[in-house]
């Protein structure tokens, strides 16, 4: 058997067409099925044969309906019973079609081997999406979280007339016009601890601080001076002492010597 190779070089597709042999022409002779064949049959498509009914789908005769008559493999081509043309002699000819223009209607069961093709091409059937069924592994995972879940459900039930009960005797014990809003305002404040800051820092803040205190205790100082030169003037002055007389040397005359 022939085998055929997709070729996209248009020049090679005409001639692969041209000089195709008779089993390939015979499915490139292949039409559409009508959607109540398909229904029927499951099958979309096949190979027009001499008797079938068929209906034209576009064109100028299309709606046309009507028997093959003759079917052309060389050509690719199919003859309408009834579907004929006036040339300009006066004769009549009939109307060739391309199988893909047509619509198979009622197929020809005359022949046993297309018989066969019908029962041999499977029908067309959607597959279904079957759910696996998990292992025993992951069953066993899946009832052992639902038991522990129903555990964990009990377990609450039974916590929760105790948790209520606290609740209750909690709210009694609050001193009457207790709002929540009082009770934050009776907090007493968190105490912010000490920052500890580094020596470097230490040392640098307080070389700054230093000939800003001696400036400060210079300007204290200066008052205190003036006030105690203001005193001093004001205290009486003690009265001057007379210099002492000068003793007078002896002179020789005077010590008879």
């Amino acid at each position: 058997m022939q085998t055929t190779k997709r070729v996209k070089n248009p020049g090679k597709q005409r001639k692969r067409l041209f000089n195709a042999p008779a089993h390939i022409r015979h499915k490139l002779m292949a039409a559409p099925l009508s959607p109540e064949l398909l229904a029927q049959r499951g099958i979309k498509t096949l190979p027009v044969r001499k008797g079938d009914t068929v209906r034209i789908m576009r064109g100028d005769h299309k709606g046309f309906e009507g028997k093959i008559s003759r079917v052309d493999l060389k050509r690719y081509r199919v003859y309408l019973e009834g579907l004929t043309r006036e040339k300009v002699d006066g004769s009549t000819v009939f109307v060739a079609l391309h199988p893909s223009k047509v619509m198979i209607k009622n197929l020809n069961l005359d022949d046993k081997l297309r018989k066969a093709v019908l029962e041999r091409k499977k029908p067309i059937i959607k597959k279904k999406v079957v759910k696996k069924t998990p292992p025993k592994k992951a069953q066993e995972k899946k009832a052992a979280a639902k038991k522990e879940a129903a555990e964990v459900e009990e377990a609450f039930e039974k916590i929760t007339p105790e948790v209520e009960a606290l609740e209750e005797t909690v709210t009694q014990e609050e001193p009457e016009g207790a709002t929540p809003e009082k009770l934050e305002e009776e907090k007493p404040e968190a105490k912010t601890a000490p920052v500890k800051k580094p020596a470097a820092k230490k040392k640098k803040e307080e070389a700054e601080m230093k000939p800003a205190e001696a400036k400060v205790e210079a300007k204290e100082e200066k008052p205190k001076a003036a006030k105690k030169i203001a005193e001093k003037a004001e205290e009486p002055k003690p009265a001057a002492k007379k210099p002492a007389a000068k003793r007078k040397a002896p002179s020789k005359t005077e010590g008879g010597t």
